[in-house]
C-alpha cells in the first residue's frame, strides 16, 4: 500500500516570516493570478528566504501564481509561461514548501480564518466527514503508487480525505486506488484524532461500516456514524452531511491538475489538492475583507 498522509495541526501563536517585499516583475493577467486583497491574506504566510544562500532577488508573489498556475490549469512544469520565474526555481519552491511544513502551515491558518471569520465558528472543529476519490494516473505515476479500483474502473490514485463541517479540508490521505475505504480511514483518524483532538464526531457513507466503526469507538473514542443512501434512492439525491465533503472534491476538480494524478510522488498529489484549498479560501477571505 503506497500512502502519503497530511493532516492539518494547530498554527503556532506566531506568524511566519512576512513575504518579501520586493517590487513585482509581472502584470497580473492569468485568472489564477492573486489579486491585491488575496495577497494580502496569503502573504504573512510565505517564508520571505530560504535563511541561507544567496538573497533572494524575485517577488515571492510570482512563484505563488506559478504555483498556483499550474494548479488550476494542468499545465507541465516546463510549460510555464515565460512571464513567471524559472520552472525549476518554482518547482525547487513548491518541493521546499510541502517537505518543510510551510505548505501545511499556510493552509491551516487560512482554514482557522475562514472559519473564525466567515463562517462564525471555532476556530478547531468538533466534527468531521470522511469520503474518497478515485482518480486516473498518468504515465508519469509509478507502478507501486498506483492500483485498481475495480468498482469504479479505474486505474490510479485515490485520496481519502477529511473536512469540517464547512467543507475545508483537514486531512487528505493518498493511495494506491485499489485500497479499500475502510482500510484507509483508519491512519486517516488516527490523524485526525492526533492533530485536531476535539473532533468526536465523524459521519462517512456505507463503504465504512463494519468493523471500523467499533474501532473508532474503542481505539479514538471517536463516533463515525454511518450516513446510507435513502431506501429505494436510484438517483442523485442530497444526503444529510455527505454533501458538504462531495461539495469539497468539487471545489477541488476547479483545478485541473487534480482531476488526473500527474505526481510521481504522492505527497505532491496531497499538496496540489491543498493549493486548490488554498485558491478557495484565499478569495472568500479577499471578498470579506472588501464588503
Amino acid at each position: 500500500m503506497s500512502v502519503y498522509l497530511v493532516a492539518g495541526t494547530a498554527t503556532p501563536s506566531t506568524p511566519a516570516a512576512l513575504a518579501d517585499h520586493l517590487p513585482t516583475r509581472r502584470p497580473r493577467h492569468y485568472p489564477s493570478d492573486t489579486s491585491d486583497a488575496e495577497w494580502q491574506v496569503l502573504a504573512p504566510h510565505v517564508p520571505a528566504g530560504t535563511g541561507r544562500g544567496r538573497p533572494i532577488i524575485y517577488p515571492r508573489r510570482d512563484v505563488v501564481d506559478a504555483i498556483r498556475y499550474l494548479d488550476r490549469t494542468g499545465c507541465q512544469w516546463n510549460a510555464l509561461p515565460a512571464d513567471f520565474p524559472h520552472h525549476k526555481l518554482v518547482y525547487h519552491y513548491f518541493k521546499r514548501w510541502t517537505d518543510d511544513g510551510t505548505l501545511n502551515q499556510m493552509h491551516n491558518h487560512l482554514r482557522e480564518q475562514v472559519r473564525e471569520h466567515l463562517e462564525g465558528r471555532d476556530r478547531q472543529p468538533s466534527a468531521a466527514l470522511i469520503d474518497s476519490q478515485s482518480l486516473r494516473a498518468a504515465e508519469t505515476v509509478a507502478r507501486p503508487s498506483r492500483g485498481y479500483d475495480a468498482g469504479k474502473k479505474i486505474n490510479g490514485r485515490k485520496r481519502h480525505i477529511a473536512v469540517d463541517t464547512c467543507g475545508l479540508l483537514l486531512a487528505v490521505l493518498v493511495t494506491g486506488a485499489g485500497i479499500q475505504d475502510r482500510d484507509a480511514a483508519r491512519p486517516l483518524l488516527w490523524a485526525l484524532h492526533a492533530c485536531f483532538p476535539n473532533i468526536r464526531l465523524v459521519w462517512a457513507d456505507s463503504g465504512y461500516a463494519g468493523k471500523l466503526v467499533a474501532w473508532a469507538n474503542d481505539q479514538l473514542r471517536l463516533t463515525l456514524q454511518i450516513v446510507a443512501k435513502l431506501a429505494g434512492q436510484n438517483t442523485f439525491v442530497v444526503l444529510h452531511r455527505r454533501w458538504a465533503v462531495e461539495r469539497t472534491f468539487s471545489w477541488i476538480n476547479r483545478c485541473r491538475r487534480t482531476v488526473r494524478d500527474y505526481e510521481r510522488l504522492p505527497e505532491h498529489h496531497a499538496a496540489m489538492v491543498q493549493w486548490a484549498m488554498i485558491i478557495v479560501m484565499t478569495r472568500r477571505l479577499a471578498r470579506h475583507q472588501h464588503t
